[in-house]
């Protein structure tokens, strides 16, 4: 547990975290000072100065508190009348050039100036000459479009470019009223973490082309969940929207905090695997090319497993460890091959160190830890001896070429449980529809041995069962999440005092032991 201080902020006594700014020491309490240009993983900058508050008996009185540590005993004004006459001066600055038009910006209902003129003074411009004009939808590129006009120049972006990604696309051009942020003349942005400049802007400057204007913040829904884009299992915001009459529809993702796996970011490539949830999706079951109820679909695949001589069962890496127990048990019953080869979700050299793997599987970990099979050799053999393959959404596409797909199955029976409708399903003679990651909840293991939990955040009108279910239903003895959990506890000692939704937020790091058993 981290030390604490007591100092008094407008006269009570409140207990921070000792080492920490008066920003984030008393934010972390519950009281918020105003500011624009701090962020927690970019540092302090102090060009806003929004966050100027007053020291009782200090010297100097006024100092700016993203820059000024907490100290024992410190007196912190806030809500005293020259401080507020500074942050209604600030106000006054910020909106001399800046429009106005809230009801048509993207940002509008989350935007930090938007939220500090309700809260800190609503002045009025005393301004009497048009506002200096500003270029609009400039196209910065990755994705990113910038409105000038909106600008504060609190340098947030600039900073992310030149401390995170390490690129340094972007910088503040001329001075005063001229100050602009802007790219380098023929030089774009050109990274993998560009559209986090959007999440770090704290007005309508930056926005996002993929998401721009396409769905008012306040009728998101959002909830929690789990990147399954790579092995890094990056948090993130799920945010929704159905429509009345309409599905359910992702909109996009954003970064969730988390300090022991993300931070405050996320790659784009993760950022819009969004579309993936939305699009290309299998939707009704088939037998061959007939699309089937599925409870006639469930029994057709029952009598191919009792006809079948020999059974192979192939996992993907990017399943649940509830749902990967649950097929473990139904391999078991069914004296079938189980197998989790997945080479091809590997993409040697594409990791950065940062947030981006190589391996682009959610939770290679977890065939690790059940100790399933993932040798291509084992795999290729079984398939070969058996009648009937059971596939439970492992993209072989990733791995095989169409031409040798077929001649790997063509002595084969397919059954496919599968998210998307591609050329995978297509080639099945049964093809089951099944949720994705943001339709269900289960728990993963990342590339850092971290154990993290998700739950479901969308709600179809035709909601696909998860793979645990159809696992269930096709003769698994584990027939409920609970049941699958309680199973993962003899794996996993460290849950031995969780239940499935009491884990923590930032997940359970495993012990030595554990993670030992678990390296992929």
């Amino acid at each position: 547990m981290a030390d604490t201080i007591k100092l008094f902020v407008n006269g009570v006594e409140v207990e921070v975290e000792t080492g920490k700014n008066l920003i984030d020491a008393i934010g972390a309490v519950g009281i918020e000072i105003p500011h624009l240009c701090y962020h927690p993983a970019l540092g302090a900058d102090g060009n806003c100065r929004m966050c100027l508050v007053g020291i009782e008996d200090g010297r100097p009185p006024l100092v700016p508190a993203c820059k000024t540590p907490a100290q024992a005993g410190m007196k912190v004004l806030l809500d005293a009348a020259h401080i507020k006459k500074i942050q209604r001066d600030v106000m006054e600055l910020e909106l001399i050039n800046h429009p106005t038009d809230c009801p048509i910006c993207d940002q509008a209902g989350e935007c930090k100036l938007q939220d500090y003129y309700m809260t800190y003074g609503r002045p009025e411009s005393r301004m009497t000459v048009p506002q200096v004009q500003k270029s609009k939808k400039l196209d910065f590129g990755c994705g990113v479009v910038h409105d000038q006009e909106r600008c504060v120049t609190c340098g947030r972006c600039v900073r992310f470019c030149r401390e995170i990604t390490k690129t340094g696309e972007l910088g503040i051009i001329n001075r005063t009223d001229d100050a602009r942020v802007n790219i380098f003349p023929g030089r774009p942005i050109n990274n993998r973490y560009a559209l986090n400049v959007v999440d770090l802007c704290p007005v309508g400057a930056m926005t996002s082309k993929d998401f721009r204007f396409k769905q008012r913040v306040w009728f998101l829904k959002k909830a929690p969940g789990i990147c399954h884009g790579c092995a890094k299992g990056c948090n993130i915001t799920i945010e929704h929207n159905r429509e009345k009459y309409q599905d359910d529809i992702i909109y996009r993702f954003r970064p969730r905090l988390n300090r022991q796996v993300n931070g405050y970011f996320m790659c784009d490539a993760g950022r819009l695997s969004y579309r993936q949830e939305n699009e290309g999706r299998l939707l009704a079951a088939r037998l061959g090319s007939q699309i089937r109820p599925l409870e006639d679909v469930l029994a057709a695949c029952t009598r191919e497993i009792e006809q079948a001589g020999k059974i192979a069962i192939l996992l993907s890496p990017n399943c649940s460890l509830e749902q990967m127990v649950a097929v473990k048990a139904l391999a078991a019953k069914l004296q079938a091959s189980l197998s989790g080869f997945s080479t091809g979700y590997i993409k040697e050299g594409d990791g950065d160190g940062l947030l981006i793997e190589d391996d682009k599987a959610a939770n290679r970990a977890g065939l690790a830890l059940l100790g399933i099979d993932c040798s291509r050799e084992s795999f290729e053999k079984a398939v070969r001896d058996a009648q009937l393959l059971i596939n439970f959404n492992n993209d072989l596409t990733r791995t095989y070429s169409d031409s040798e797909l077929k001649k790997l199955l063509k002595d084969t029976k397919v059954i496919i449980a599968a998210t998307h409708d591609d050329r995978l399903s297509a080639m099945a003679d049964i093809a089951i529809p099944v949720a994705t990651s943001s339709e269900y909840a289960g728990s993963l293991i990342n590339c850092h041995n971290i154990l993290q939990t998700f739950a479901g955040a969308v709600s179809r009108n035709h909601k696909p069962a998860n793979i645990g279910e159809i696992a269930a239903k096709l003769g698994s003895p584990l027939q409920s999440r609970a049941e699958q959990f309680a199973e993962l506890r003899k794996y996993l000692s460290v849950l031995k005092d969780f239940e499935a939704d009491t884990v923590p937020a930032e997940g359970l790091k495993l012990n030595e032991s554990e993670a030992a058993n678990v390296t992929a």
